[in-house]
């Protein structure tokens, strides 16, 4: 194999933390192949992250949500048609699955590759596409899963950067939003499961605590969450919830002074930027999906309740105490030591 006109297609659509965890892959796979062709399939919605990165040639955007829907079949079969049409028209070298789900393996089936890497141990039977397996743990953080790949396909210069572009525009239009705001703080109110939430109130709470200006975050779908925060901070809060794009969350969150996020994705650009920042988790567990190298990054803290039934990884529970029981002073004590 030439590796100077290698092509290489990698294939991780989501969700928003996963394509942050394979950022590191994609460093070591150039710094070894580095005159590689690299083209990466991104779910829509998660495109932002990877747009404009030097190191990529190409992304194969598909609407992931399309699939989820069987009642519209015809929608989801034009969305299969249109991406098999844009995976088999080309040739790849090396194709790498780390997503590892039944759609993903379909996708890394369709290309033409001669190679086809994926886990040892993916889910949904999508390991039957491969035909190379990479048997990893799963006990380990997901950026140190995907070095375990890189590795494994030949990847000798491994290391932890997470490479992010930002771009003049969005630099350009977050000091518009912000005007003559010096110093902040990003809060990230929400999380796709409503048990990964710490309290709105209590967000609420802090903002009215903290004297640096707290700028909210979000998407269309945490407008209600941020509403709640705004109103039980009686209006102190900067709400920017639904107002930025993905280059813009990513330069809004780059220039803060720190961060308090639940477990998501935006905790995780936070981490990937090396933002001094504070993680609320309850039911999931830092040890797979917490901030990349918070036991020794000192500007990186995991606060928890320290209840015996978390991690449970329910998203739904009647009472989610693991959450409910990080008090607002607990955070505060945390962030005087960044402010």
């Amino acid at each position: 194999m030439k590796t100077d006109r290698i092509k290489i297609l990698i294939i991780k659509p989501s969700s928003l933390g996963d394509v942050i965890h394979a950022l590191p892959f994609l460093k070591a796979i150039k710094n070894t192949f580095p005159q590689a062709h690299v083209e990466w399939v991104v779910s829509k919605g998660c495109e932002g992250v990877l747009a404009g990165n030097p190191l990529i040639d190409e992304l194969i955007v598909f609407d992931k949500d399309s699939w989820k829907h069987p009642k519209d079949f015809s929608k989801t079969f034009r969305e299969i048609k249109k991406l098999k049409r844009a995976l088999s028209a080309k040739y790849f070298d090396m194709v790498i699955d780390l997503q590892g789900l039944l759609r993903t393996g379909l996708m890394a089936f369709l290309t033409h590759s001669p190679l086809k890497i994926g886990f040892e141990h993916a889910r949904e039977g999508s390991r039957f596409f491969y035909n190379k397996k990479v048997s990893v743990s799963k006990d380990i953080h997901a950026v140190d899963r995907y070095l375990e790949v890189a590795k494994a396909i030949g990847a000798t210069t491994v290391t932890k950067e997470f490479p992010l572009y930002i771009d003049e525009s969005a630099r350009d239009n977050i000091k518009k939003l912000l005007g003559d705001v010096g110093e902040y703080v990003v809060l990230v109110p929400s999380a796709r499961w409503e048990t990964k939430r710490w309290p709105a109130e209590y967000f609420g709470l802090l903002v009215s605590k903290v004297s640096h200006p707290c700028i909210i975050t979000g998407s269309d779908a945490d407008i209600k969450v941020a509403e709640e925060v705004m109103r039980v901070s009686n209006g102190k809060a900067i709400n920017l919830c639904n107002k930025t794009n993905m280059k813009e969350l990513i330069t809004l969150i780059a220039g803060s002074r720190a961060m308090v996020s639940n477990d998501s994705g935006p905790m995780h650009l936070g981490a990937a930027l090396g933002i001094p920042l504070i993680a609320l988790f309850g039911p999931t567990d830092p040890e797979r999906t917490g901030p990349y190298g918070w036991k020794e990054n000192i500007n990186f803290r995991v606060l928890r309740a320290g209840l015996s039934c978390s991690p449970c990884f329910k998203k739904k529970c009647k009472d989610p105490l693991c959450m409910s029981k990080i008090s607002v002073e607990m955070v505060i004590e945390e962030l005087k030591e960044y402010l």
